[in-house]
């Protein structure tokens, strides 16, 4: 679910729920972290609804949070920058 990549960099593994009726954290789900956005998975509305949902609850920049695969996938992996593995798994409510 969670890797810390050299430099410092945390890679996520999501399962993404679009389509819902509001965004938020689910919670761990089958080895990756289960979100849920408002948008719909159509133009990559859902994606960048990800990346300004996950910048905004983390409190970093929408540049420190990079979709790496997944695109068309409800299965997705983010790299965020700039922010420890502890303030990350607070923010998100995991452990």
């Amino acid at each position: 679910m969670i890797e810390v990549l050299p430099g410092g960099a945390v890679r996520l593994h999501l399962l993404i729920q679009p389509n819902a009726s509001k965004s938020e954290v689910s919670g761990p789900h089958d080895g990756s972290l289960k979100i849920r956005i408002q948008s719909p998975p159509i133009d990559g509305k859902a994606n960048e609804t990800l990346v300004e949902f996950l910048a905004k609850k983390l409190g970093v920049s929408k540049r420190s949070v990079q979709l790496v695969k997944g695109e068309t996938s409800r299965h997705k992996v983010v790299e965020i920058t700039g922010l420890e593995i502890e303030t990350l798994k607070q923010k998100l409510g995991i452990s």
